[in-house]
């Protein structure tokens, strides 16, 4: 008899849960206008959840979701590590479409969940940059750009 992997089952979960966010994510850029362009781009060990092109702009999207909301936000983790890996995946990318010259950027759309219900969708376009060390997020607040799209949905299924 086999033995059982007790880490398996939690897995699916949370690979489910990103899936969820990620479609929900493609929905939002979709109504603002961006063509989503492929969704889970892999190159070896380098991944990018969402690419999509708003005009002229290849923008690189990265999905964070979560089920609720704690003390810090989806977007947190996102950090140097993990920017630095979605920059080489970006590169590979364009590599791989011949380096068109088109300008890009790295945005981010975090999703919160509450049960089955979608709570919250926090979308920020040019989140940081291929130079940048530190997020734009940390710069971003308390003082949200023009551009920072937020919609809290509240159960009776009204958005603000």
């Amino acid at each position: 008899m086999a033995a059982r992997n007790p880490f398996k089952r939690r897995r699916q979960v949370h690979l489910r849960l990103g899936q969820r966010g990620e479609r929900i994510a493609a929905h939002l850029l979709r109504e603002l206008g961006l063509t989503v362009l492929t969704r889970n781009y892999r190159d070896r060990q380098y991944e990018i959840d969402i690419v999509a092109r708003d005009r002229n702009t290849l923008c690189f999207v990265e999905v964070k979701t979560r089920r609720r909301l704690v003390r810090t936000r989806p977007g947190a983790a996102v950090g140097p590590a993990k920017r630095k890996n979605i920059v080489k995946a970006a590169r590979r990318y364009l590599r791989e479409i011949g380096f068109p010259a088109i300008p890009h950027r790295f945005d981010l759309v975090e999703v919160i969940l509450q049960g089955r219900r979608l709570r919250a969708i926090n979308y920020l376009p040019a989140a940081f940059t291929e130079q940048s060390v530190k997020p734009r997020l940390d710069e971003m607040f308390p003082d949200l750009p023009a551009n920072y799209v937020r919609r809290v949905v509240e159960p009776s299924g009204q958005t603000e």
